[in-house]
């Protein structure tokens, strides 16, 4: 029987062909989501009361955990709750509306035609509580659990976030914490994972910890942890 074999300079221009062949062969599309039809989506999850009956049920657990844990805290025990600021206690819907769910680093704030920045915002003070996290607020007050706030925000916003916070009715916390310049550079995570464990140093037990990021709730330092809905941004 006689072999027959290709010589080896056809062999590897065939090899060639083929390989030019397949990088040439056209990509499956990539299916993603039209950026314009997903900020419609997230003004009517928003505006339609879904987002609010998220909100409450999250809220409405945390309630609920936190009203069951006091009755077996031993004596002597200092409870904590720990909650996050924005989207969680205050919502700056009116800011994200204005900027089309951009976010504006500097500058000043024209909320009702834009631009506004988000520190401009903030300094103004007019954010306004989301309410099931203020209901929980009074109730961990009444029973006598000391709250904590941990917020992203810079330390240079403290007198203007206290002020708000008192405005629309969170009153008697035990401690406020922004970000000082020791945390810069950090991820929102590892800063608010060794404030709750600054907290906890002190004596407290947190015994319920709520933010609308996962980054407000890794890292432990808290029995139970709650996630609010915030489709509107991430925060790593």
């Amino acid at each position: 029987m006689i072999r027959r074999t290709l010589p080896a300079a056809l062999l590897a221009l065939s090899l060639l062909a083929g390989c030019a062949h397949q990088a040439m062969a056209p990509a499956a599309p990539v299916d993603l989501p039209n950026l314009g039809v997903v900020k419609g989506q997230l003004v009517a999850y928003h505006d339609g009361g879904a987002y609010d009956r998220d909100l409450a049920r999250v809220a409405g657990e945390a309630a609920a955990w936190l009203k069951a844990r006091v009755t077996t805290l031993p004596a002597g025990a200092r409870p904590a709750l720990v909650l996050d600021i924005d989207e969680t206690s205050l919502t700056n819907w009116p800011q994200l509306k204005v900027n089309d769910f951009g976010y504006i680093k500097a500058g000043g704030c024209d909320i009702q035609a834009g631009p506004c920045s988000s520190p401009a915002w903030e300094m103004m003070g007019q954010a306004a509580a989301i309410v099931p996290t203020l209901a929980l607020f009074r109730q961990a007050r009444a029973a006598g659990v000391a709250v904590f706030f941990i917020t992203g925000r810079p330390e240079g916003e403290r007198e203007a976030t206290a002020r708000n916070l008192a405005a629309v009715g969170y009153e008697g916390w035990a401690g406020l914490v922004l970000k000082g310049t020791a945390a810069h550079g950090q991820s929102a995570a590892t800063y608010k994972t060794a404030e709750r464990a600054k907290i906890e140093a002190q004596g407290y037990t947190i015994i319920a910890n709520m933010g609308d990021q996962d980054s407000d709730l890794a890292g432990g330092h808290a029995e139970r942890t709650f996630k609010l809905a915030n489709p509107f941004y991430f925060i790593p």
